[in-house]
């Protein structure tokens, strides 16, 4: 007897040998049983999972002597001519070489006939997703309505490719893969009938190998049986079939979890060049880290795992967590689909197990955020302030000491300084000459504010004393009132001096002054803040006899005051930390880029005709001298004398580690994104609180700017 393969030897014979496939054994024999027997039936599913094995069944269960019957006896003439393949009443057609529509006019021929010897004439169509669109059109009438003794049936691996209108027309049997476990047992039955020895570990590779498709298996098995003489092993598969077995993954995987490279990429020079190919190696480490990833998920069955669970690395299950490994078997899932378009696979390779002696490193950006959560509520503990009445803690009195020294600067204030603590002033007595709006003046702020001043402005009729609606608060010190207060008796004009901004005097149009200080109010009025409200506008041509107005510009004085203020008290409003805020804010009207440079620079300091200031930045030093000359000649009008603005670089000092000083959190920070300390900040608290100050008067600068505009 010549020899058969295993594949052929154990095909089934009946409903009950079906392996895996037992909802579509059921249901026939029942439908058998019960005399329901469609005209069409439709298998589908993987390859080599009994799709034609049982139709081959099904058409000896109802041409059977015996029958219909769900279980054929298999020894009368119509069963042993289906299993030979040999009945004349039992057609089976291939549809991948009869894809024509002439081969399916001739079964519409041949089913006008009745069955020579059987029951019924049935066709067995194999692969029907192959047949054209002609061919399943010419089928369409024939398998709705055929002859009672006709029964066709369909098999196909891609049900997708078969039209709906014949799957309408048919009973459908979807068809399974068959599980690992009973792959295994079927192929130890087929080994114990050829009296060879298998390893269970050998016949759960072959197994693993077929994915589940029982044809795949026995022919896998045949292969396996004939380089292994009488005893399957697995060590016999992995010498003759080139492959890593799980030691050597262990090997190479032990030394990529602990860092050493060098040991990896010899490792694989060794397997390559031992015959075992890229991509099967590939393969063999993607099923090495999905067995490790499902043993840290707490699986141990040996079906999923192929091996047993003691045959894995338990270094390497302690060196990775899960989501290391996720991230190894994402990186060698992507390799494998990277190689086929690849320079050079072998370079992808070892650039794959480069990046794998380093994934200890690897964190996820879920740990990150876990991280962050954690030394956020460490360091909020570490930063809360006392409860109960306590003090805050030191790092803040600085800051809230820099806010009392440095209250925000008053808008509409007409002196340099502060204003008079006495509410009333008394009216002045003398008058000046009046001052023609033709007439420049020496001073180009003070042109522009006067050629922009409204001239419906009232002259003064009365000296009655009016309350000061912008003055500052009481908490001014009476010691800086004072200049203001001799200022105020040294002025005398008949009539208001109005107090402008740069907002009021750009948007003056035909209406009277909205905002005024002490003296801004004609004294013929005799209101007070709680009646107060601007005259009815007269015909004036010129502009009110003011000799020297006094206006407010940003919370300080322009340079070239009035005659009131002195030129002592000019230079000392210009001299101070004043006219850093005034420049930056003026320049940020007229270029937004200069004065957001500017806003960045350190401490403004004036000797004698140059002001220096230093910068962190070589980019941003480099943009503030492209602007020197426009700043130099700005700083030289505000100051009324020429300087020259020049910026220098801030020097970094070397900062000292402090390791060793660190706080707790900190040091939890760094074990956690394995960081290290590099250095701390050279300022002193008193710098820090100066800084914090300094950016919060640049802040209420920019808020009362912008609720000036809104009131207007």
């Amino acid at each position: 007897m010549s020899y058969e393969v295993t594949a052929t030897r154990r095909r089934p014979q009946a409903f009950e040998a079906l392996a895996g496939q037992e909802f579509v054994a059921e249901t026939l024999k029942n439908a058998i049983q019960s005399q329901k027997i469609a005209h069409a039936y439709l298998f589908s599913g993987p390859r080599g999972c009994g799709k034609t094995s049982t139709a081959r069944i099904l058409a000896k269960a109802l041409n059977c002597a015996n029958g219909p019957t769900a279980t054929p006896c298999g020894k009368c003439q119509q069963c042993l001519e289906i299993t030979k393949g040999s009945s004349t009443d039992v057609i089976e057609i291939d549809g991948a070489s009869n894809t024509s529509v002439n081969d399916v006019r001739q079964i519409k021929d041949e089913v006008l006939f009745p069955p020579q010897s059987s029951r019924y004439k049935i066709y067995i169509i194999d692969e029907v997703h192959m047949l054209s669109t002609s061919a399943f059109n010419a089928l369409l009438k024939t398998i709705e309505e055929p002859p009672p003794y006709c029964i066709f049936i369909f098999a196909t691996t891609e049900l997708q490719k078969v039209p709906a209108t014949i799957k309408s027309r048919c009973q459908q049997f979807n068809f399974r893969l068959v599980p690992i476990e009973r792959v295994k047992q079927l192929l130890a039955e087929a080994a114990a009938e050829i009296n060879i020895k298998a390893d269970d570990e050998a016949l759960y590779w072959v197994a693993r190998e077929s994915t589940g498709s029982v044809r795949d298996a026995y022919t896998l098995f045949d292969q396996v049986a004939a380089f292994s003489g009488d005893h399957i092993t697995y060590d016999k598969i992995r010498d003759k079939l080139g492959l890593v077995g799980v030691d050597r993954l262990n090997a190479i995987f032990e030394d990529a979890a602990q860092n050493k490279t060098q040991e990896t990429l010899l490792k694989i020079d060794e397997f390559l060049q031992n015959g075992v190919s890229i991509e099967q190696f590939i393969v063999n480490c993607t099923d090495y880290l999905r067995s490790l990833l499902l043993i840290r998920a707490g699986i141990t069955k040996e079906a999923l795992l192929g091996q047993s669970r003691d045959r894995y690395s338990q270094l390497v299950l302690q060196t990775w967590n899960p989501i290391q490994l996720e991230r190894a078997l994402s990186i060698l899932l992507q390799l494998y689909r990277d190689i086929r378009y690849s320079l050079s696979p072998r370079y992808e390779l070892e650039l794959a197990f480069s990046r794998l002696s380093w994934l200890t490193q690897y964190v996820s950006p879920s740990e990150v955020k876990k991280a962050i959560d954690e030394a956020k509520s460490l360091l909020m503990q570490g930063a809360s302030p006392a409860v109960g009445g306590g003090q805050a803690p030191h790092h803040n009195a600085p800051l809230s000491q820099a806010k009392a020294q440095n209250p925000p600067p008053q808008q509409f204030i007409s002196m340099p300084h502060s204003e008079p603590a006495q509410p009333q002033m008394p009216a002045p007595q003398a008058q000046q000459p009046q001052a023609s709006a033709s007439q420049p003046s020496a001073n180009p702020y003070l042109n522009r504010v006067i050629t922009d001043v409204p001239r419906d402005i009232p002259q003064a009729t009365s000296t009655a004393p009016v309350r000061n609606i912008f003055a500052p608060p009481p908490a001014a010190s009476e010691a800086a009132s004072r200049p203001a207060q001799e200022s105020f008796a040294n002025q005398a004009s008949p009539q208001s001096q109005v107090a402008f901004t740069p907002q009021a005097a750009a948007s003056q149009q035909t209406h009277q002054p909205q905002f005024f200080s002490a003296q801004s109010v004609p004294p013929d009025m005799g209101t007070t803040t709680d009646d107060f409200a601007p005259p009815d506008p007269t015909p004036v041509d010129a502009v009110p006899s003011v000799s020297q107005p006094s206006f407010s510009y940003g919370g300080a004085v322009p340079p070239q005051q009035t005659a009131a203020a002195t030129p002592n008290q000019s230079k000392a409003s210009a001299s101070t930390s004043d006219f850093r805020s005034l420049a930056i804010k003026e320049l940020s009207m007229q270029d937004p880029m200069i004065g957001s440079s500017l806003l960045q620079t350190g401490e403004w300091i004036k000797s004698g005709g140059i002001v220096t200031t230093q910068v962190s930045s070589t980019f941003l030093k480099m943009q503030i001298d492209s602007h020197a000359q426009k700043i130099s000649a700005f700083l030289s009008d505000l100051l009324g004398e020429k300087v020259r603005f020049e910026v220098t670089l801030k020097q970094i000092v070397a900062q000292v580690p402090i390791e060793q000083n660190a706080p707790v959190q900190v040091k939890i920070l760094c074990d956690t994104f394995k960081g290290q300390i590099i250095g701390h900040s050279k300022k002193s608290e008193q710098e820090i609180a100066n800084e914090a100050a300094q950016r919060n008067a640049e802040k209420a600068i920019a808020a009362s700017s912008s609720d000036d505009e809104d009131e207007e």
